[in-house]
Protein backbone atom coordinates (compact mmCIF):
# COMPACT_ATOMS: atom_id res chain seq x y z
CA UNK A 1 0.00 0.00 0.00
CA UNK A 2 1.11 3.57 -0.90
CA UNK A 3 1.57 6.01 1.45
CA UNK A 4 -0.41 9.21 1.01
CA UNK A 5 -0.03 8.92 -2.68
CA UNK A 6 -2.43 12.05 -4.11
CA UNK A 7 -0.90 14.06 -1.50
CA UNK A 8 2.76 12.76 -2.82
CA UNK A 9 1.49 14.34 -5.93
CA UNK A 10 0.31 17.26 -5.32
CA UNK A 11 3.73 18.12 -3.04
CA UNK A 12 5.55 16.99 -6.56
CA UNK A 13 3.74 19.97 -8.43
CA UNK A 14 3.79 22.08 -5.44
CA UNK A 15 7.80 21.56 -5.97
CA UNK A 16 8.10 22.00 -9.25
CA UNK A 17 5.92 25.87 -8.77
CA UNK A 18 8.23 26.64 -6.15
CA UNK A 19 11.40 25.86 -8.65
CA UNK A 20 9.87 27.99 -11.30
CA UNK A 21 9.88 30.87 -8.57
CA UNK A 22 12.64 30.50 -7.42
CA UNK A 23 15.00 29.00 -10.34
CA UNK A 24 18.37 29.64 -8.02
CA UNK A 25 17.74 27.07 -6.41
CA UNK A 26 18.79 24.82 -9.86
CA UNK A 27 22.01 26.46 -11.73
CA UNK A 28 20.51 27.66 -15.07
CA UNK A 29 22.24 26.05 -17.97
CA UNK A 30 24.58 27.46 -20.43
CA UNK A 31 21.77 27.92 -22.81
CA UNK A 32 18.06 28.49 -23.30
CA UNK A 33 16.68 26.84 -26.30
CA UNK A 34 13.40 26.93 -28.18
CA UNK A 35 12.11 24.34 -30.69
CA UNK A 36 9.23 22.65 -32.48
CA UNK A 37 8.42 18.50 -32.67
CA UNK A 38 6.41 17.57 -35.68
CA UNK A 39 3.17 18.99 -34.83
CA UNK A 40 4.36 22.78 -34.85
CA UNK A 41 4.33 23.06 -31.37
CA UNK A 42 7.19 24.67 -29.19
CA UNK A 43 9.27 23.24 -26.52
CA UNK A 44 11.70 25.26 -24.28
CA UNK A 45 15.05 23.79 -22.70
CA UNK A 46 17.98 23.72 -21.52
CA UNK A 47 21.49 23.01 -22.60
CA UNK A 48 24.88 22.52 -20.78
CA UNK A 49 28.02 23.16 -22.16
CA UNK A 50 31.65 20.64 -21.79
CA UNK A 51 34.51 22.61 -21.25
CA UNK A 52 36.57 23.14 -24.51
CA UNK A 53 40.27 23.62 -23.11
CA UNK A 54 41.41 24.27 -26.93
CA UNK A 55 39.51 20.87 -28.09
CA UNK A 56 37.04 21.44 -30.64
CA UNK A 57 36.37 18.00 -32.12
CA UNK A 58 32.17 17.07 -31.72
CA UNK A 59 31.09 15.75 -28.48
CA UNK A 60 28.38 12.88 -27.43
CA UNK A 61 25.35 14.31 -26.90
CA UNK A 62 23.05 13.02 -23.95
CA UNK A 63 19.06 14.02 -23.72
CA UNK A 64 17.19 13.75 -20.43
CA UNK A 65 13.63 13.54 -19.78
CA UNK A 66 11.82 14.58 -16.77
CA UNK A 67 9.09 13.08 -14.56
CA UNK A 68 5.87 13.84 -14.50
CA UNK A 69 5.15 17.59 -13.92
CA UNK A 70 8.70 18.61 -14.16
CA UNK A 71 10.93 20.66 -16.51
CA UNK A 72 14.66 20.72 -18.24
CA UNK A 73 16.37 21.95 -15.26
CA UNK A 74 14.82 19.43 -12.99
CA UNK A 75 18.10 17.12 -13.00
CA UNK A 76 20.55 20.17 -13.04
CA UNK A 77 23.00 18.31 -10.73
CA UNK A 78 22.96 15.47 -13.87
CA UNK A 79 23.74 17.47 -16.58
CA UNK A 80 25.80 19.91 -14.37
CA UNK A 81 27.92 16.52 -14.16
CA UNK A 82 27.83 15.01 -17.69
CA UNK A 83 28.70 18.20 -19.12
CA UNK A 84 31.77 18.80 -17.08
CA UNK A 85 32.52 15.23 -18.05
CA UNK A 86 32.85 15.76 -21.46
CA UNK A 87 29.34 15.89 -23.20
CA UNK A 88 26.91 18.00 -25.00
CA UNK A 89 23.93 18.20 -22.90
CA UNK A 90 20.04 19.25 -23.12
CA UNK A 91 16.79 18.78 -21.49
CA UNK A 92 13.43 19.71 -22.10
CA UNK A 93 10.09 20.35 -20.62
CA UNK A 94 7.42 18.12 -21.99
CA UNK A 95 4.60 19.85 -23.73
CA UNK A 96 1.44 18.93 -21.66
CA UNK A 97 3.65 17.61 -18.66
CA UNK A 98 5.23 20.14 -16.66
CA UNK A 99 4.84 22.38 -13.78
CA UNK A 100 2.97 25.01 -15.82
CA UNK A 101 0.37 22.08 -17.70
CA UNK A 102 -0.75 18.96 -16.32
CA UNK A 103 -3.26 19.09 -19.60
CA UNK A 104 -1.26 15.74 -21.05
CA UNK A 105 0.47 14.36 -18.02
CA UNK A 106 -0.73 10.73 -18.89
CA UNK A 107 -0.25 10.65 -22.02
CA UNK A 108 2.84 9.06 -21.94
CA UNK A 109 3.89 7.49 -25.23
CA UNK A 110 3.63 11.18 -26.71
CA UNK A 111 6.78 12.07 -24.78
CA UNK A 112 9.46 9.83 -26.82
CA UNK A 113 8.78 12.07 -30.10
CA UNK A 114 9.24 15.10 -28.21
CA UNK A 115 12.81 13.71 -26.67
CA UNK A 116 13.23 12.89 -30.61
CA UNK A 117 12.70 16.32 -31.70
CA UNK A 118 15.15 17.74 -29.23
CA UNK A 119 17.77 15.15 -31.07
CA UNK A 120 16.16 16.46 -34.11
CA UNK A 121 17.08 20.22 -33.14
CA UNK A 122 20.68 19.13 -31.41
CA UNK A 123 22.32 17.42 -34.56
CA UNK A 124 20.56 20.05 -36.91
CA UNK A 125 19.67 23.62 -36.39
CA UNK A 126 21.60 23.81 -32.78
CA UNK A 127 24.81 25.98 -32.63
CA UNK A 128 27.57 26.09 -29.58
CA UNK A 129 31.06 26.38 -28.69
CA UNK A 130 31.61 22.73 -29.85
CA UNK A 131 29.78 20.26 -32.16
CA UNK A 132 27.34 17.55 -32.13
CA UNK A 133 28.22 13.95 -33.03
CA UNK A 134 25.04 12.33 -34.47
CA UNK A 135 26.58 9.48 -34.42
CA UNK A 136 27.18 8.96 -30.06
CA UNK A 137 24.37 9.91 -28.28
CA UNK A 138 22.77 9.26 -24.93
CA UNK A 139 19.31 9.57 -23.12
CA UNK A 140 18.69 9.82 -19.54
CA UNK A 141 15.24 9.41 -17.57
CA UNK A 142 13.63 9.11 -14.37
CA UNK A 143 10.66 7.94 -13.53
CA UNK A 144 8.10 8.99 -16.49
CA UNK A 145 11.04 10.11 -18.03
CA UNK A 146 12.37 6.23 -17.41
CA UNK A 147 9.05 5.30 -19.30
CA UNK A 148 10.16 7.56 -22.14
CA UNK A 149 13.90 7.03 -22.46
CA UNK A 150 12.70 3.23 -22.13
CA UNK A 151 10.43 3.92 -24.85
CA UNK A 152 12.45 5.33 -27.55
CA UNK A 153 15.72 2.91 -26.96
CA UNK A 154 12.47 0.47 -28.39
CA UNK A 155 10.32 -0.41 -25.19
CA UNK A 156 6.61 -1.03 -26.57
CA UNK A 157 3.82 -0.61 -23.94
CA UNK A 158 0.70 -2.25 -23.99
CA UNK A 159 -2.46 -0.27 -22.47
CA UNK A 160 -4.00 -2.95 -22.11
CA UNK A 161 -1.48 -4.42 -19.71
CA UNK A 162 -1.65 -0.90 -17.94
CA UNK A 163 -5.56 -1.29 -17.68
CA UNK A 164 -4.86 -5.30 -16.08
CA UNK A 165 -2.24 -4.09 -13.38
CA UNK A 166 -4.31 -1.43 -12.07
CA UNK A 167 -7.61 -3.56 -11.98
CA UNK A 168 -5.40 -5.20 -9.31
CA UNK A 169 -3.97 -2.84 -7.89
CA UNK A 170 -6.05 0.25 -7.83
CA UNK A 171 -4.28 1.86 -4.66
CA UNK A 172 -0.55 2.08 -6.55
CA UNK A 173 -0.25 5.95 -7.23
CA UNK A 174 -0.06 5.40 -10.91
CA UNK A 175 -3.27 3.88 -10.92
CA UNK A 176 -4.98 6.46 -8.68
CA UNK A 177 -3.84 8.90 -11.52
CA UNK A 178 -5.45 6.40 -14.04
CA UNK A 179 -8.71 6.28 -12.13
CA UNK A 180 -8.86 10.07 -12.09
CA UNK A 181 -7.71 10.45 -15.85
CA UNK A 182 -8.47 7.46 -17.66
CA UNK A 183 -5.68 7.18 -20.61
CA UNK A 184 -7.35 7.03 -23.94
CA UNK A 185 -6.60 4.37 -26.20
CA UNK A 186 -6.55 7.04 -29.71
CA UNK A 187 -3.63 9.03 -28.32
CA UNK A 188 -1.98 5.84 -27.26
CA UNK A 189 0.99 5.45 -29.83
CA UNK A 190 3.68 3.25 -28.51
CA UNK A 191 6.06 2.85 -30.97
CA UNK A 192 8.68 5.43 -31.23
CA UNK A 193 11.89 4.01 -31.19
CA UNK A 194 14.68 6.55 -31.98
CA UNK A 195 17.93 4.34 -33.56
CA UNK A 196 20.11 7.49 -33.17
CA UNK A 197 20.51 6.76 -29.17
CA UNK A 198 22.92 4.24 -28.63
CA UNK A 199 22.77 3.97 -24.56
CA UNK A 200 20.41 4.33 -22.02
CA UNK A 201 20.45 5.21 -17.92
CA UNK A 202 16.89 4.80 -16.75
CA UNK A 203 15.75 5.80 -12.82
CA UNK A 204 13.27 4.55 -11.25
CA UNK A 205 11.19 3.91 -14.62
CA UNK A 206 7.04 4.24 -14.49
CA UNK A 207 4.75 1.54 -15.86
CA UNK A 208 7.87 -0.89 -16.34
CA UNK A 209 5.30 -3.81 -16.77
CA UNK A 210 3.28 -2.56 -19.36
CA UNK A 211 6.55 -2.90 -21.72
CA UNK A 212 5.85 -6.43 -23.99
CA UNK A 213 8.65 -9.35 -23.69
CA UNK A 214 9.36 -8.95 -27.24
CA UNK A 215 10.40 -5.45 -27.67
CA UNK A 216 12.20 -5.49 -24.47
CA UNK A 217 14.03 -8.61 -25.30
CA UNK A 218 15.17 -6.52 -29.00
CA UNK A 219 17.04 -4.09 -26.74
CA UNK A 220 20.43 -4.64 -26.76
CA UNK A 221 22.40 -1.36 -26.11
CA UNK A 222 24.22 -0.24 -23.64
CA UNK A 223 21.68 0.40 -20.32
CA UNK A 224 21.88 1.43 -17.14
CA UNK A 225 19.20 1.27 -14.73
CA UNK A 226 18.07 2.17 -11.24
CA UNK A 227 16.30 1.47 -8.74
CA UNK A 228 15.11 3.08 -5.00
CA UNK A 229 14.78 0.01 -2.72
CA UNK A 230 12.12 1.57 -0.91
CA UNK A 231 9.94 3.40 -3.68
CA UNK A 232 6.64 3.54 -2.62
CA UNK A 233 5.39 5.78 -5.61
CA UNK A 234 6.63 3.13 -8.05
CA UNK A 235 6.39 0.27 -5.66
CA UNK A 236 8.48 -3.39 -6.45
CA UNK A 237 8.47 -5.48 -8.33
CA UNK A 238 5.74 -3.65 -11.24
CA UNK A 239 8.48 -0.81 -12.70
CA UNK A 240 11.94 -1.65 -12.36
CA UNK A 241 12.06 -5.58 -12.58
CA UNK A 242 10.16 -5.97 -15.75
CA UNK A 243 12.50 -4.36 -17.62
CA UNK A 244 15.92 -5.25 -15.77
CA UNK A 245 14.67 -9.02 -16.45
CA UNK A 246 13.44 -9.19 -20.08
CA UNK A 247 15.86 -6.99 -21.68
CA UNK A 248 18.01 -8.59 -24.49
CA UNK A 249 21.11 -7.27 -23.13
CA UNK A 250 21.83 -7.24 -19.39
CA UNK A 251 21.77 -4.26 -17.91
CA UNK A 252 23.84 -2.43 -15.61
CA UNK A 253 21.87 -2.71 -12.43
CA UNK A 254 21.87 -0.33 -8.95
CA UNK A 255 19.60 -1.19 -6.52
CA UNK A 256 20.11 1.66 -4.24
CA UNK A 257 19.19 0.40 -0.31
CA UNK A 258 16.99 3.14 1.86
CA UNK A 259 16.54 5.61 -1.04
CA UNK A 260 13.27 6.54 -2.08
CA UNK A 261 11.50 7.86 -5.13
CA UNK A 262 12.20 10.93 -5.42
CA UNK A 263 15.97 10.80 -3.78
CA UNK A 264 16.37 10.81 -7.85
CA UNK A 265 15.81 14.40 -7.73
CA UNK A 266 18.76 17.14 -6.97
CA UNK A 267 18.81 17.23 -3.25
CA UNK A 268 16.30 20.35 -2.14
CA UNK A 269 17.72 23.53 -0.54
CA UNK A 270 17.05 24.16 3.39
CA UNK A 271 13.77 26.21 1.78
CA UNK A 272 12.58 23.42 -0.15
CA UNK A 273 12.87 20.70 2.89
CA UNK A 274 11.19 23.07 5.19
CA UNK A 275 7.87 23.77 2.55
CA UNK A 276 7.89 19.86 0.87
CA UNK A 277 8.94 17.44 3.50
CA UNK A 278 7.02 14.95 1.17
CA UNK A 279 9.42 15.54 -1.70
CA UNK A 280 12.69 16.60 0.33
CA UNK A 281 12.62 14.28 3.10
CA UNK A 282 14.64 11.16 2.97
CA UNK A 283 14.95 7.82 5.06
CA UNK A 284 16.97 8.37 8.49
CA UNK A 285 20.71 7.88 7.27
CA UNK A 286 20.04 8.97 4.02
CA UNK A 287 22.35 11.44 2.46
CA UNK A 288 20.41 12.42 -0.67
CA UNK A 289 23.60 15.07 -1.86
CA UNK A 290 25.86 12.27 -1.24
CA UNK A 291 24.19 10.01 -3.23
CA UNK A 292 23.34 12.25 -5.98
CA UNK A 293 26.92 12.85 -5.85
CA UNK A 294 27.71 9.31 -6.70
CA UNK A 295 25.04 8.82 -8.99
CA UNK A 296 26.28 11.40 -11.12
CA UNK A 297 29.55 10.35 -11.16
CA UNK A 298 28.72 6.61 -12.47
CA UNK A 299 25.98 8.22 -14.87
CA UNK A 300 28.67 10.03 -16.72
CA UNK A 301 31.34 7.01 -16.03
CA UNK A 302 28.91 4.82 -17.89
CA UNK A 303 27.86 7.37 -20.64
CA UNK A 304 31.52 8.08 -21.33
CA UNK A 305 32.19 3.71 -21.92
CA UNK A 306 28.94 3.25 -23.38
CA UNK A 307 29.12 5.95 -25.77
CA UNK A 308 33.23 6.02 -25.95
CA UNK A 309 32.66 9.61 -25.49
CA UNK A 310 36.14 9.83 -23.09
CA UNK A 311 37.42 13.93 -24.00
Amino acid sequence: MLVRPLQALCALLSLLVVLSAFPAVARAPDQTIQFTDRHGETIEGGVWLPPVDGDAAPRALVVISHGNGGWYAGHDDTARALADAGFVVAALTHPGDNFRDHSRALQLTGRAPQLSALIDYMVGDWRGRVAVDPDRIGAFGFSAGGFTVTSIVGGVSDLGAILDHCAAHPDFFACRLLAMDPIKAVVWRPETRDARVKAAVIAAPALGESFTTASLAAITLPIQLWQAADDQILPAPYNVEPIRDRLGRAPEYHRVADAGHYDFLTACEPRMKAELPELCTSAPGFDRAAFKAEFNSQVAAFFRTALSAAP
